[in-house]
C-alpha cells in the first residue's frame, strides 16, 4: 500500500507562522551514536531492510553531504544514510547520525536538491534534539503503530488501550514520533538552511513539498476519500499544501546564493528503482493481496483499504481492523489460535471460549471469538487461523465493534493458495526514465503507466507536471512500468 506518513519528519504538518530563530547544534555524543547503533538494525528490519539497487550509493552520498551542514559531526563518514525497501513514501532520522528514505519517497522526487531538502529536514529534527523535547503521542508509521492506533479508535478503553500497545510496542516507536508544530517549523527552517551551505537551491523544498501535496491528494482519491481528505491513518495531520508557501518564502530569505538541482545527474542515478510493493513481501492489487513467495492470497472486503509491511498486512476501515501475519506453528491450529489471543492480549485475559474448526478452500482453519468491554463499547476480537503446511500456518487478528461481526467474512472466506502459474506471473513496477520524443504528449506517455486507473494524474504527480505544462522533445520524464 502506498501511503503518505512521512512519519520522523512528519512531513503533514503545517502551518504559517513566522519561522523561529534557528537552534544551534550540539555535537552528537558517544550516547547518541550508542543509541542509534543499537536501534539501527531493528529499523531495517521493520522498514523492509536495505534497497540493494546502485541508487544507494547515490543517496548515501547526497545525504552525507546535506547532513554535514548540520554541525553534528565533522566528518561525513559520522553519518550512516540508508535507502530503504519500502513501497511507504517516509524519511526519518534518529540520534547518532541516522539517516533513513525509502525508495518509494525517492520516486517522487525530480531532482538532487529535492533529496537533499527531505534529508536535511530530517536532520534539522535530530540537530535541534527534538526528539528529547516531544510529546510520546506515536505517529501511525510503522505496521505496529498503524495498527495499534486504529485499534485504539475501535478498542478504546484498557482492553483497546493494552491490545493497542502490544501491537504497537515496535523500535521505531521510540523513536519515529509526532513532532510539534513549531519542531517542524524548525526542522523546516533548518533544512532550508543546510539546503543553501551545501550549494543547492533553497527552493527545492518548496517544490518537494508540493509534490508531496499532491500525491497525498491522489492517495485520498484512490481510498475513496474525496479529493481533499486525507487517509483515515493520517486524520491527525492536515494537509501539507499549506506548508508550499511558507518553505518558499523562507527559501526566499536566506541568504544563501545556491542554485544547484542537478536534475539529470538525479534521474540517471534513480532509473530503474523499484516501485510500489516487492514482490518478496507480497503485492497490493487493488482489493487483493498476492505473496509469490509463500503462495497465499487473500481479498479485502469492499470498502476496506489495505497496508503492506515486510511482516503484516492490515485490512482496515471504519467497520473494523484486521491484521494478516504468521507465527511460529508446531502443527496444532488450537494451540497457534490460543497463543495469537495470548500475544495481543498481553496481561488482558480474553476468553474466547471453543476453537471451531473447518475447511476453507482447501486449507484447514481453525478460529474463536471473544468479547471485550471499551469505553466505546463492546468489541468482537477474532482469530482465524489457516494452516499451509504442517510446520507452515498464518492468521488473521480482526476486531468488530458487537453488530459488525460480519464485516471480515469475506476476508477470512478469501484465504487461498496462489497457484505456481500466479505467483510466477507476479513481476514488480520500477521507474523507467524516458526521454521526450517529437510528437509525444502528457496524455500518450501517461498511457505507459503500469495501471489501470489514474494513469495521467499519478503521471503528472510522479513528474511534477500541472495541468497545463507542455511537455518538449528532449525533456526526461519518469514513468513506471512492469519489469
Amino acid at each position: 500500500m502506498r501511503m503518505l506518513l512521512l512519519i520522523g519528519g512528519a512531513w503533514l504538518a503545517i502551518g504559517a507562522s513566522a519561522p523561529a530563530p534557528l537552534p544551534l547544534a550540539k555535537p552528537m555524543t558517544a550516547g547518541d551514536r550508542a543509541a542509534g547503533a543499537k536501534a539501527h538494525p531493528q529499523l531495517l528490519a521493520e522498514f523492509g531492510g536495505l534497497y540493494e539497487g546502485p541508487q544507494a550509493a547515490y543517496v548515501t552520498k547526497v545525504g552525507q553531504k546535506i547532513a554535514m551542514q548540520s554541525g553534528l559531526a565533522d566528518t561525513q563518514s559520522a553519518f550512516t544514510v540508508s535507502l530503504l525497501n519500502s513501497s511507504v513514501s517516509n524519511a526519518f532520522a534518529i540520534p547518532g547520525g541516522y539517516v533513513y528514505v525509502t525508495r518509494q519517497l525517492l520516486a517522487l522526487m525530480n531532482d538532487e536538491a529535492e533529496l537533499a531538502s527531505v534529508m536535511g529536514h530530517e536532520v534539522g529534527h535530530v540537530a535541534a534534539r527534538h526528539a528529547q523535547q516531544r510529546n510520546k503521542a506515536a505517529t501511525k508509521g510503522t505496521l505496529g503503530m498503524i495498527l495499534g492506533t486504529v485499534l485504539g479508535a475501535v478498542v478504546a478503553g484498557n482492553d483497546g488501550a493494552k491490545l493497542g500497545q502490544q501491537l504497537a510496542g515496535s523500535i521505531a516507536q521510540r523513536y519515529v514520533l509526532k513532532y510539534s508544530r513549531t519542531q517542524e517549523y524548525q526542522a523546516d527552517d533548518l533544512g532550508v538552511s543546510y539546503l543553501g551551505k551545501a550549494g543547492y537551491d533553497p527552493m527545492a523544498s518548496s517544490t518537494m513539498l508540493a509534490s508531496l501535496a499532491a500525491q497525498t491528494s491522489l492517495d485520498a482519491q484512490l481510498q475513496g476519500k474525496g479529493d481533499k481528505s486525507l487517509p483515515e491513518w493520517a486524520s491527525t495531520h492536515p494537509d501539507p499544501a499549506s506548508r508550499v508557501t511558507r518553505a518558499a518564502t523562507r527559501a526566499r530569505l536566506t541568504a544563501s546564493t545556491g542554485s544547484a538541482r542537478n536534475r539529470e545527474v538525479f534521474l540517471a542515478a534513480i532509473n530503474g528503482v523499484m516501485y510500489d510493493d516487492d514482490p518478496h513481501q507480497g503485492v497490493i492489487e487493488g482489493r487483493s493481496f498476492r505473496h509469490p513467495d509463500l503462495k497465499l492470497a487473500f481479498d479485502a472486503p469492499v470498502g476496506f483499504a489495505m497496508v503492506n509491511s515486510p511482516k503484516a498486512v492490515i485490512v482496515s476501515s471504519s467497520a473494523g481492523q484486521a491484521q494478516f501475519s504468521g507465527a511460529a506453528y508446531d502443527g496444532n491450529l488450537n494451540t497457534y489460535v490460543d497463543a495469537v489471543f495470548k500475544s495481543v492480549g498481553g496481561q488482558t485475559v480474553l476468553n474466547y471460549g471453543s476453537i471451531a474448526t473447518r475447511q476453507v478452500n482447501g486449507l484447514k482453519t481453525a478460529y474463536a471469538s471473544a468479547n471485550a468491554n471499551t469505553q466505546s463499547g463492546p468489541v468482537i476480537v477474532t482469530v482465524y487461523a489457516y494452516e499451509f503446511a504442517a510446520n507452515s500456518a498464518f492468521h488473521i487478528f480482526a476486531i468488530t465493534p458487537q453488530g459488525s461481526e460480519g464485516a471480515f467474512n469475506a476476508l477470512f472466506e478469501s484465504v487461498r493458495r496462489l497457484s505456481d502459474a500466479d505467483a510466477a506471473a507476479i513481476r514488480p513496477r520500477k521507474l523507467s526514465v524516458i526521454t521526450v520524443k517529437a510528437g509525444e504528449t502528457v496524455a500518450s506517455l501517461s498511457a505507459r503507466m503500469a495501471y489501470t486507473d489514474f494513469k495521467v494524474e499519478r503521471f503528472r504527480i510522479l513528474n511534477a507536471l500541472g495541468t497545463g505544462a507542455v511537455l518538449k522533445p528532449g525533456d526526461k520524464v519518469k514513468v513506471i512500468i512492469s519489469g
